[in-house]
């Protein structure tokens, strides 16, 4: 098998529905193009193109990479929810690391609606069908959005649980609402007091508005070569080699473990992480900068148990400690700001995350910079359902 190297990475801003100016191709366009000059690679190096994303028409991932050039590469169009940027990234990465391309080119959009997010096919089974009864089992539903709704569910079980308070989760929207300010990709970079995050807008208890990500358009591209092209290229100064990767889909405990927490997702975090830390040879201990899936700050919370950041329960002392920021005892999570603040275009969320990691051990992250970062981990996690970790090494 091959080794795998992230060589370029580029991302647009990130911005409110409706706002942003042009159309996703014009966005594909900016994020490709700027991966394609951060690798110093020409478009028709490229030999297999994945693009993701959620929200359009079918082969809009065709449409979306005819601005960076009319090769003829196969484009593989991909959807895999919130995890779809991560999605493509993986297949990109298989790609390159079973031989059959020496570059490929892993690139995400949304195009999106403002509010939260719905059902659009309503003469169909709902893919989430399994998801929402199981939940049903445990606890009533209540007239909420669904999507803040199934992971508020999980939080408040964790509360019950564990003795974990809303506070806890409080902290993590007013840190990841903090880390935005120096990021000029992300959607929000206002910070907040954490009594501000505390009494906005109660969206389910125990959420707030500030501790959910907010619908976003934008666009994020990375694109994997193999070490004999850094090598032919001279990429190494800026390569960042992806030790550990895993993709890992519902299994009977999401449903049968009588859960919230399994059914919105920790299971498969757990055994993506467990299987990514092994194919890279590394302990959880030994990462220095984590991008995690908070799509809502419950998520954080006990995804940091599920990665191993905390004995399972103990989620809420890595806040109470403020371990998870700058100057903490743990990794850094969510430098970039995360889902919460950077904000959540679908196909590009993923991408983002890896853009960031990226930036994080090359040492350009500007006033974001983790200082000594050497390891990386992305998590990124769809519902219905698909949880991706990646773990990333700086060449030495």
């Amino acid at each position: 098998m091959n080794r795998t190297y992230v060589v370029g990475v580029g991302m647009t801003k990130f911005d409110k529905p409706g706002t942003k100016a042009g159309d996703y191709p014009d966005w594909a366009k900016e994020a490709g193009e700027r991966a394609l000059a951060d690798a110093g690679v020409a478009y028709e190096q490229i030999e297999q193109a994945y693009v993701g994303y959620c929200y359009g028409d079918s082969t809009a991932g065709q449409r979306a990479v005819y601005g960076l050039g009319l090769t003829g590469v196969p484009v593989v169009n991909v959807n895999n929810n919130c995890s779809t940027g991560s999605s493509a990234l993986y297949l990109a990465r298989q790609a390159v690391k079973g031989g059959l391309a020496e570059c490929a080119l892993a690139l995400g959009f949304e195009k999106m609606e403002l509010g939260s997010l719905g059902v659009k096919f309503t003469d169909r089974v709902n893919p989430m069908d399994k998801h929402v009864a199981a939940l049903l089992e445990l606890r009533e539903w209540e007239d909420a959005p669904p999507a803040p709704q199934m992971f508020g569910m999980a939080g408040r079980e964790h509360m019950e649980k564990y003795g974990s308070t809303p506070d806890h989760f409080a902290w993590i929207g007013w840190k990841n609402h903090r880390h935005s300010v120096n990021n000029p990709y992300a959607q929000f970079q206002d910070e907040f007091s954490l009594q501000e995050i505390k009494d906005a807008r109660e969206i389910y208890s125990p959420l707030t508005k500030l501790q959910c990500s907010p619908t976003s358009d934008g666009s994020a591209a990375v694109i994997v070569a193999s070490e004999r092209l850094v090598e032919e290229n001279g990429l190494w100064d800026d390569a960042i080699e992806i030790t550990g990767q895993a993709m890992v889909t519902d299994m009977k405990s999401t449903f049968d473990d009588k859960s919230s927490i399994s059914v919105v997702g920790g299971d498969m975090s757990r055994l993506a992480g467990e299987q990514a830390l092994e194919e890279a040879q590394l302990g959880v201990d030994e990462v220095d900068v984590i991008e995690l899936h908070d799509c809502f700050s419950a998520n954080e919370l006990i995804t940091y148990e599920a990665l191993g950041l905390a004995e399972e329960g103990e989620g809420h002392k890595l806040v109470e400690s403020e371990a998870t920021t700058y100057g903490g005892d743990g990794p850094v999570v969510n430098p970039s700001g995360g889902l919460i603040s950077k904000g959540h275009p679908l196909g590009a969320t993923g991408l983002a995350q890896a853009s960031e990691l990226t930036w994080q051990l090359r040492g350009d992250a500007d006033k974001r910079q983790v200082d000594g970062a050497k390891v990386a981990l992305q998590h990124n996690i769809g519902l219905g359902g698909a949880a991706v970790v990646t773990v990333y090494e700086a060449v030495s």
